[in-house]
């Protein structure tokens, strides 16, 4: 393979939850301008319409709350309807309400715990049958720095995050005999909506960037390499693994 075609997604079709905003849009942009048939996933109808236009490629939209999703089967289906079964899945939808341990409620937990850490493992349940028949599938997670870092208002997402690290190796350790390798993605602080709340802080924002061995917080840009890797050919004998895009947050 050349440099350029082992990072190619030309032929491959992929679905990005959370593709409205932050970092799932960044990666549905990244993966349709690398190639492939990206359909995008969130609850608002609106944003992934501008996440389209901004795009291009070949692009599609799919309108649902994966919160309250049960049938997995059916969001299967559905997805599948614009350009044919993923190939690679990219959960990147996520929940963070930053309360802290005393104030966390039943309902919050089990929001944040479905949103993170349930709805990953069903979607890919759903999606690895035709990624196997065809011999070849992707399933990038999105981790984070609260997979081993934890922080005062962040216990329930915390816990989801750690969860989906041992997930990714569970789901790497299932299906990749198969042909379907499972990694995840663990982002340090980025401006996106879940972060709102760091940024709009100038000090806690400088703090956290000064607490990375590179000095600076990430930027959207920052996450298209490593994405790209784990989505293509690139990565063929690489499995189970979280990738931590933190700026050596956690080296420090």
């Amino acid at each position: 393979m050349t440099p350029d075609s082992i990072f190619s997604l030309k032929g491959r079709v992929a679905l990005v939850t959370g593709a409205s905003s932050g970092l799932g849009r960044a990666s549905a942009n990244v993966l349709a301008a690398a190639g492939a048939s990206v359909v995008g996933l969130a609850r608002r109808a609106d944003a992934l319409d501008q996440w389209r236009a901004q795009a291009g490629g070949q692009t599609a939209a799919l309108t649902a709350d994966l919160g309250e999703a049960r049938d997995f089967a059916d969001l299967a289906s559905r997805v599948s309807e614009p350009f044919g079964p993923p190939d690679i899945l990219v959960n990147a939808a996520g929940l963070n309400l930053r309360q802290q341990a005393d104030a966390v409620t039943p309902e919050g937990w089990d929001q944040t715990i479905a949103l993170n850490l349930t709805v990953p493992f069903f979607l890919a349940q759903a999606l690895v049958p035709a990624m196997r028949k065809k011999g070849w599938g992707r399933i990038v997670n999105f981790a984070s720095l609260q997979s081993r870092r934890a922080f005062a208002n962040g216990i329930a997402y915390g816990a989801s995050k750690g969860g989906v690290e041992q997930l990714t190796r569970a789901m790497a350790e299932a299906w990749s005999s198969h042909g379907v390798n499972a990694n995840a993605l663990a982002p340090g602080f980025f401006p996106t909506e879940l972060t709102g709340p760091v940024f709009a802080d100038k000090e806690v924002s400088a703090a956290h960037a000064r607490a990375t061995c590179i000095g600076r917080n990430g930027e959207m840009a920052d996450m298209a390499g490593p994405l790209l890797f784990l989505a293509s050919a690139a990565s063929d004998y690489v499995t189970g693994q979280v990738l931590f895009v933190d700026g050596g947050y956690t080296a420090k």
